[in-house]
């Protein structure tokens, strides 16, 4: 195949020594690198190599990887796998391994990895024109090389990076081959040929446009990088047309195209709609682009698009993760995912160097311990050289959602003191695209980076070839995105918008509150009145450090009004071993599930109890850690201790277990519960301290359409009064209430003391 590498290699014995860099590359600012790395760029990393460790390390690394790659020889297979298969994976590694090969050509100048990028290019463009779609019909937008039109664009971004460094090396009928037989064709089948994958608002499409874009880049396509950055003109589309996951594949507005891509999933404030997992994912498109056009295309000052949303996006991504670094699973969200992973890498580098060099993500970096091999991580490795950093320190915020910030948004409350850490994470977002759970206000609760209440994430082993081919479980569809598989109110065992996209999509819930001002007392309040028709949920979370404990505790009100009596059912996901209930219970030696569709045919009903008093307790262990949930009830309340599992003949889903608080034949309502952490077991000397909850009980003293109010007793005999204002936010409002002949007054939306 390879007549094309006969002249090459004469042209590299005419004109060039093996492996001398200075014949490599012409010093012109119109010759290749110029997309990522540039020939600036390259000169002024070369002059400091050897300098810099964390650029020297990570260089290092690269090496060592491609040269084993080279080594084992090329390999080009035939598509055939799902995701985690071989050739998915081959085909995977090898465009990441041509990627690193072309960084290696500019910095080290060794023809090796030219020669490497070049004869795999040859064998892919032999190849390309022979592929029909990818034999597995799983995806609504099949790929060439992938079982989905994503992936291919995976390949075709970081293979136009590697196309790039090599290009002024290749003879002018080679590149213009490789334009002709492969690149071309590649970026046409993407989006002309698939425009249902590339004409969308999703990470999807982001990937897709980025990898038009990229090669167009590469080739001065202007076609090609209009395409990418405003999409096709196309008006023969169906708007009711779903992906995979259930979501649009058109935008109603008839969005599209990169800038699109930009102007709708994220928030002023930089947070994307489809959560932090897809996020993360789609950073690394979002900023490698921005980059290459920022370095070919300067006029269009990108990282000032949108008051500088793409960078103000790192610093919301790196927000939403726990102690650990590890993302906060809203929405779709594989558990484990962390800013150590490569895109994030990325988005760091590119945020600090076009950023304003914020001292505090350079922390970030060394943790991360590796860099991007360009100009950004030049710029991060050598602020880690002058030790510039500072700490990153994640404090409580909030996030909004929505192109405009007025659909919602994600509150995050924190407590730090020295290597103890709280933090608790409120959702009341819009439905965040395809990859969105029917959760609203819902939350999740962490200690020290690990879970104690948790959100379930997705259900999905990514890149597990035996569970699905990698892809998402049927159980994402009917657990993982329900509401009953959320820390949040199910109205009559059906989930929010009636589990109905198009529902869901046109609604969001809306902000109450939102005050850290005290780090004492820091509460953030939402409300949703479209999840049940006739029904309106207000749900006040609120982080209280007191003097007499030692931990922060968690207050949690939700309020219930609607225009009929329903079954509200309030799960509470733990993780551990029950250690002492407070109520009577039966537990069963036969299992029923909890219901019947929604989520509920996939919960084990394991033990239940009716509730004779107005408040209850149930204690757990977990991480040598004791927590206790205080929660008010009325006499008829049911209690029921379940697990995850059933109907699960493939063991798909974690055996999670939950206490649900359940009220029947109810109109309106109001569930009270304080969350605690509180004493430690010591397994080495079997002693266990503090292990009883610091409250004795919670009481609802009042409910009314204005009002409620709760006593809050501690077991030290300590009692504290909690009024919140329902209908009236305003901080400078004057109140007055009278509650069991006590009258209260105060100013601004809650009274605590």
């Amino acid at each position: 195949m390879s007549f094309y590498k006969v002249p090459l290699l004469a042209l590299l014995i005419m004109f060039s020594c093996s492996k001398k860099e200075n014949t490599v590359v012409a010093e012109s600012e119109n010759t290749h690198p110029n997309l990522i790395l540039t020939t600036k760029s390259v000169a002024e990393i070369k002059s400091k190599l050897g300098t810099i460790p964390v650029f020297d390390k990570t260089l290092q690394e690269a090496k060592e990887a491609v040269d084993a790659e080279i080594e084992k020889g090329i390999d080009v297979p035939i598509p055939k796998d799902m995701a985690g298969g071989y050739t998915h994976t081959q085909h995977k590694l090898n465009y990441a391994t041509m990627q690193k090969a072309g960084v290696l050509f500019q910095l080290l100048g060794d023809e090796k990895y030219a020669i490497y990028i070049r004869d795999m290019l040859l064998e892919y463009a032999e190849m390309f024109p022979t592929l029909p779609r990818h034999p597995q019909e799983r995806s609504y937008s099949r790929g060439k090389l992938f079982w989905q039109c994503l992936n291919d664009s995976n390949w075709l971004t970081f293979t136009s990076q590697a196309y790039d460094c090599i290009y002024s090396w290749l003879p002018k009928e080679q590149s213009e081959y490789l334009n002709k037989t492969l690149f071309r064709p590649y970026a046409d089948f993407l989006s002309i040929e698939t425009p249902q994958f590339f004409n969308r608002v999703h990470n999807h499409s982001t990937w897709g446009n980025v990898a038009v874009g990229m090669i167009g880049l590469v080739m001065d396509d202007e076609v090609l990088i209009n395409r990418a950055l405003y999409g096709l003109k196309k008006d023969d589309v169906d708007l009711s047309a779903k992906d995979n996951d259930g979501g649009f594949i058109f935008d109603k507005d008839g969005k599209a195209g990169f800038l699109a891509n930009v102007d709708s999933p994220f928030s002023p404030d930089g947070f994307y709609t489809e959560g932090p997992y897809y996020q993360r994912y789609a950073m690394y498109p979002f900023l490698i682009f921005a980059e290459a056009l920022e370095n070919k295309r300067p006029e269009l000052k990108i990282f000032e698009y949108k008051d500088g949303v793409l960078i103000k996006a790192v610093d919301a991504l790196l927000n939403l993760t726990d102690a650990n670094g590890e993302f906060f699973p809203l929405n779709d969200g594989q558990k484990g995912m962390s800013y150590y992973t490569a895109s994030l890498v990325s988005a760091v580098d590119i945020a600090y160097h076009y950023g304003s060099q914020k001292p505090e993500l350079l922390s970030v970096a060394k943790k991360q311990n590796k860099v991007q091999l360009d100009a950004t991580g030049l710029s991060i490795a050598l602020g880690l050289k002058e030790n510039k950093e500072k700490p990153f320190v994640k404090k409580s915020m909030e996030l909004r959602d929505g192109s405009k910030g007025d659909e919602g948004g994600v509150g995050i409350l924190r407590y730090q003191k020295e290597d103890e850490t709280l933090a608790l994470v409120m959702k009341y977002t819009g439905q965040g695209l395809s990859h969105g759970h029917y959760d609203k206000l819902s939350f999740s609760l962490y200690e020290n980076g690990d879970e104690v209440i948790q959100d379930y994430g997705l259900s999905r082993f990514v890149n597990v070839e035996q569970k699905n081919g990698g892809g998402y479980l049927k159980e994402n569809k009917t657990y993982a995105k329900h509401t009953i598989a959320h820390n949040t109110i199910t109205q009559n065992e059906i989930s929010h918008f009636n589990y109905d996209f198009a529902t869901g999509s046109l609604n969001h819930s809306d902000k109450y509150l939102f005050d850290v001002n005290d780090p004492n007392f820091q509460i953030v309040s939402a409300v949703e009145e479209n999840a049940y028709p006739g029904t309106k949920l207000h749900r006040t979370m609120i982080m209280v450090k007191d003097k007499d404990l030692d931990k922060p505790f968690i207050i949690d009100v939700n309020k219930v009004e609607s225009n009929k009596n329903n079954q509200y059912d309030l799960p509470y996901y733990y993780f551990g071993q029950i250690i002492s209930t407070s109520f009577n219970f039966d537990s069963y030696s036969t299992l029923k599930t909890l219901g019947d569709d929604y989520g509920y045919q996939h919960i084990w009903k394991e033990g239940s109890g009716i509730v004779n008093e107005n408040s209850i307790q149930f204690t757990w262990l977990d991480n040598k850690r004791f927590y206790s949930i205080t929660s008010a009830t009325n006499p008829k309340d049911e209690v029921i201790l379940a697990r995850i599992g059933a109907n699960d003949p493939e063991y798909n889903l974690r055996k999670d277990p939950s206490i649900i608080i359940r009220k029947k034949n109810t109109k309106n309502t109001v569930y009270a519960s304080i969350i605690e952490s509180h004493g430690s077991y010591d397994s080495v000397v079997e002693v266990a301290n503090n292990a009883y909850s610091n409250f004795s009980k919670i009481e609802v003293l009042s409910d009314n359409v204005k009002y409620s109010s709760f006593s809050i007793q501690f077991k030290n005999g300590k009692e504290k009064v909690l009024i919140l204002s329902n209908i009236d936010n305003d901080k400078n409002k004057e109140h007055s209430e009278t509650i069991n002949g006590k009258n209260y007054s105060w100013t601004g939306a809650y009274y605590y003391k």
